[in-house]
C-alpha cells in the first residue's frame, strides 16, 4: 500500500514561506495499490489538486471517502483537474445522516455559496452514504466508524490491501466523553491522526473538537501502531515550529513524523 499526502493543514489554508515544508493546502489523502495509481482517495480539502500531479495528468477513477462534511474536507472538489475531468469516474461516500448525500453537499457547494453544485463537475459521478461498517471500496478493506468531532456525523477509516493497514483519523475531539476509536488504530502500520493542538493550548482551543499531539502519540503506544503521522496542523503553526515538537516527542517506540504534501509512506 502506498498512502500519498495531498494536504495534512487543518481548518484553513496556509499560505506564505513559513509553510512551505509542510504545506498549506486542507485534508486529502490518496491511497494506492504498490506500483499502481491511487484508486482512493480520502478527504477533499485543497490538497486535491495534487491528486493531478500524483496521476501524472491523468483523469481519477476510483472512489472518495469524505471523514465529514466541514469545509476544510471539501473544497478541494471544484478546483481538481483529476476529478472535475471528462474521462473521470468517482464514487463519492460520506457519512450517512439521513438526508440525500448529493442534497448535504450541495448545501455548502452550490448556489449561493458557489457557482455549480457537485453533480455538475465533469466525468461520471455518483454520491453515495455509507454506514459504519466493514466495506469493499476501490481494492481495498474499508472499515469506517463513528469518532467524536464537533458539528455533524465524523467517520475515521481503516483500510487494509490484504498485506498491510493503515487508519485515518483526521478529526477527534479527545475531549469527549465517547470512548477512544482503538478498533480503528490497533496494531496498524501506519496511523494519520489530528494532531492541530499541544496539551498546554487544549484549555483555550479544546472546544473546536481536536487533538493534541500527546494525545495522538499516546493512542499510537497503546495500540501497538508502528508509524505515526501527525496530521491537521494548526493553519498558524509554521514548518519550524513543527519541526521543533517533532523532535520533543518521546515516540514511546512509535516512528513519529509530521505529516507533509507530497510526503509517500509506503506500508
Amino acid at each position: 500500500m502506498e498512502v500519498t499526502i495531498l494536504g495534512c493543514r487543518g481548518s484553513t489554508p496556509a499560505t506564505g514561506a513559513a509553510f512551505d515544508r509542510y504545506g498549506g493546502d486542507t485534508s486529502s489523502v490518496a491511497v494506492a495499490h504498490d506500483g499502481r495509481p491511487p484508486t482512493l482517495v480520502l478527504d477533499a480539502g485543497t490538497g486535491l489538486h495534487r491528486l493531478t500531479d500524483v496521476l501524472s495528468g491523468r483523469p481519477f477513477r476510483g472512489a472518495i471517502l469524505l471523514s465529514h462534511l466541514h469545509w476544510d474536507h471539501t473544497h478541494g472538489l471544484p478546483f481538481a483537474p483529476a476529478v472535475d475531468n471528462e474521462e473521470a469516474d468517482v464514487d463519492l461516500y460520506l457519512p450517512a445522516q439521513g438526508d440525500d448525500p448529493l442534497e448535504l453537499l450541495s448545501r455548502a457547494i452550490g448556489p449561493p455559496h458557489f457557482p455549480i453544485t457537485p453533480d455538475r463537475l465533469r466525468g461520471r459521478w455518483r454520491f453515495h452514504s455509507l454506514e459504519p461498517g466493514r466495506h469493499r471500496l476501490a481494492g481495498f478493506d474499508v472499515l469506517a466508524a463513528d469518532v467524536a468531532h464537533k458539528g455533524g456525523r465524523t467517520f475515521g477509516y481503516r483500510l487494509s490491501d490484504g498485506a498491510a493497514s493503515a487508519a485515518y483519523i483526521p478529526d477527534y475531539w479527545q475531549c469527549s466523553a465517547e470512548g477512544e476509536p482503538s478498533e480503528l488504530v490497533r496494531g496498524v502500520e501506519l496511523l494519520l491522526h489530528d494532531s492541530q493542538h499541544l496539551d498546554v493550548e487544549l484549555e483555550a482551543k479544546g472546544f473546536l473538537g481536536h487533538s493534541s499531539v500527546e494525545y495522538a502519540v499516546a493512542l499510537a503506544a497503546h495500540n501497538g501502531v508502528k508509524r505515526l503521522g501527525l496530521f491537521h496542523h494548526d493553519p498558524a503553526r509554521t514548518d519550524v515550529e513543527i519541526d521543533a515538537i517533532v523532535a520533543s516527542i518521546d515516540g514511546r517506540g512509535v516512528e513519529i513524523s509530521a505529516a507533509a504534501a507530497g510526503l509517500r509512506y509506503r506500508l
